[in-house]
């Protein structure tokens, strides 16, 4: 799974998962719409699809994060 961190240019800098390193993938083999923050799986015919599912459980971790920091 990787994890885009940031665009630049045509490219997004994707984190992978497990080992923490970055990869560059051009913007032209992700779907219309991706975001920073979202989830992608590699496709067999070399783009990639966002896994939804997994993005959304990782954004309200994150909320969840923030929520409690500022109760503090």
């Amino acid at each position: 799974m990787l994890i885009i961190d940031r665009f630049e240019g045509e490219y997004a800098v994707c984190e992978e998962d497990a080992e923490g390193k970055f990869r560059r993938i051009p913007k032209v083999l992700l779907p219309t719409g991706v975001r920073e923050g979202d989830c992608l799986i590699p496709a067999p015919d070399g783009e990639y699809r966002i896994d939804a599912a997994e993005t959304l459980r990782r954004r309200a971790e994150i909320k969840r994060r923030l929520d409690n920091l500022y109760q503090r």
